[in-house]
């Protein structure tokens, strides 16, 4: 392995453990969801870190977080690294974060090897991209990338109603630079698995060959509030046990798309809710996963029919929204083997594996080629306060991170200048 660059583990075990300090819960996990005071603090400190590695940084119009190291060919596209840091409300310590501090380390470990690069690197942050604050998900890249306006993005309004574009100048993130038409060379982006797959088959990188496709509903029962004392039971149209039957059906009929067909419901609200009132209205959401899109249609078309079936024998009304799609995204082949020759070169155990979450990396596979790394997480747990990896795993990702991305942007080490010259 002599040839090859390698970073510094406990350099960026550490840079982890001080992020993660910032919006620390009881729990031992982070709460700093978009574009609040614990975000803007986490931006601070990242922005921070990437002047002293020597970089230019700035935001454009949603927020998005870049970082510059200048390539030898100042007119070259740059090859860009990031992720998030934004988290869940009861988040954890790696996910999102761990890319954008591993592309950070990236850039520190070249210049402690004294190279150059042909092409420009750079670091994003994207903004909002757990969708736990703003939906949807993965908003700042879906900017960037041409997905959504920049008009539609800025008037999305959290629970509190609170417009994105009044949270990003609360927290001083709105920049000036245009969030589109920016030239990128390649994107890749190292992340936790999220999952078990990697951890249960001993598997220390998972080269990410896409994502699956990823469709958002909410569902919306109508029924009639009426006292919970003076209605009997066979007058009722109770919008409660009417999604709760529909929850149960929805499960039973995805299991035919199993194992690759995923369901979940995240959320449901009853409005103006009372202990002794029957719930008139009710919403819950609906998330819809595969990694074949006409699977998914089917999965939808299924979701439809029951829920009206459900409605119709209960005497409810039910409307199905549709909020957001991400269809199934393939990576480019050259930076997947990019990826693969990394992991090989240093002799890890690795797999090649499709994402099952939504990524960044999603967007910006349909804008420039893309890759992802990714590394085992304990018990495949994430979205959670527990979520944990093992210092030898987050080494070995931000290993392959900077010999793949090197290997794009056209790394020079200081023996190979001096040759030159």
């Amino acid at each position: 392995m002599k040839d090859l660059l390698q970073i510094d583990g406990p350099r960026l075990w550490a840079s982890l453990s001080e992020m993660a300090r910032i919006g620390a819960t009881a729990g031992a996990g982070v709460r700093r969801l978009a574009l609040t005071e614990e975000d803007r603090r986490g931006r601070e400190l990242f922005a921070r870190w990437c002047r002293e590695a020597g970089m230019t940084v700035w935001t454009d119009e949603v927020g998005n977080l870049f970082a510059r190291r200048e390539g030898d060919d100042a007119q070259a596209a740059p090859v860009l690294m990031g992720s998030h840091l934004d988290t869940q409300p009861e988040g954890g310590r790696f996910d999102g974060v761990y890319g954008v501090l591993a592309a950070l380390e990236v850039v520190r470990a070249l210049n402690d090897a004294g190279a150059r690069t042909v092409k420009p690197i750079e670091i994003c942050s994207w903004t909002n991209e757990e969708g736990a604050r703003f939906t949807p998900a993965m908003l700042g890249s879906a900017v960037f990338t041409g997905a959504m306006t920049l008009a539609d993005a800025l008037a999305r309004t959290d629970a509190d109603g609170v417009t994105l574009g009044a949270a990003l100048d609360a927290c001083g993130a709105r920049g000036t630079r245009a969030v589109q038409g920016v030239a990128v060379d390649a994107y890749f982006e190292a992340h936790i698995e999220q999952g078990p797959i990697l951890e249960a088959n001993g598997t220390t990188i998972g080269v990410v060959t896409g994502g699956q496709a990823i469709r958002w509903f909410d569902v919306k029962v109508t029924g009639v509030a009426a006292h919970a004392g003076t209605t009997p039971m066979r007058y009722r149209k109770d919008a409660w046990f009417g999604a709760a039957q529909m929850s149960l059906d929805i499960e039973r009929v995805m299991a035919r798309y199993a194992p690759l067909g995923l369901v979940t419901i995240g959320q449901a609200q009853i409005a103006n809710s009372s202990r002794n009132t029957i719930a008139a209205n009710l919403t819950f959401t609906v998330d819809l996963r595969h990694p074949d899109d006409a699977q998914l249609d089917a999965m939808e078309r299924d979701l439809r029919a029951l829920c009206a079936e459900v409605a119709a024998a209960r005497g409810l009304g039910v409307q199905i929204a549709h909020c957001w799609t991400s269809p199934a995204t393939p990576f480019d082949a050259q930076c997947v083997a990019l990826v693969a020759e990394a992991t090989q070169r240093f002799g890890y155990p690795h797999e090649r594996i499709v994402s099952g979450a939504g990524h960044d990396a999603i967007h910006l596979a349909r804008y420039c080629p893309s890759a992802m790394v990714f590394i085992p997480c304990v018990d495949g747990l994430s979205h959670n306060e527990a979520e944990d990896a093992l210092p030898e795993d987050v080494t070995a990702g931000a290993n392959v991170l900077l010999n793949a991305v090197a290997a794009r942007a056209g790394v020079r080490v200081a023996a190979d200048a001096a040759a030159d010259a």
